[in-house]
């Protein structure tokens, strides 16, 4: 079976660790482009989420590699941050799904 992954800094990994999930601590946007790079070649992977500020910063060769591979599918998350700038971003959550399940699914309140 395949394993969801999550690269994310130090405050929100134990969040995501108590949820069961593979977290990958990153403190840095380097420490975050070695964790990926070694995630997209573990087979195990299914998908991997990133928080979208260290996915901003792997570079465009890693970006347009990412958006290639058909296995692990790799998804930057937002930040809290970024979520409460957003309210309920339904707008933000269904371009994030669609592009996760190739749908358009509308989120109702």
């Amino acid at each position: 079976m395949y394993k969801l992954m999550i690269i994310t800094n130090p405050n929100a990994s134990a969040g995501f660790a108590l949820a069961g999930v593979d977290v990958l601590t990153a403190r840095s946007a380097d420490e975050a482009r070695i964790e990926l790079a070694r995630a997209i070649n573990d087979d195990r992977a299914g998908i991997i989420a990133m928080d979208e500020d260290y996915f901003a910063e792997i570079g465009a060769a890693l970006q347009a590699k990412t958006e290639k591979l058909y296995r692990p599918i790799v998804l930057p998350i937002p930040s809290k941050l970024d979520f409460e700038e957003l309210g309920e971003g339904h707008e933000y959550l269904s371009a994030f799904i669609k592009r996760a399940v190739g749908f358009d699914i509308r989120l109702k309140n």
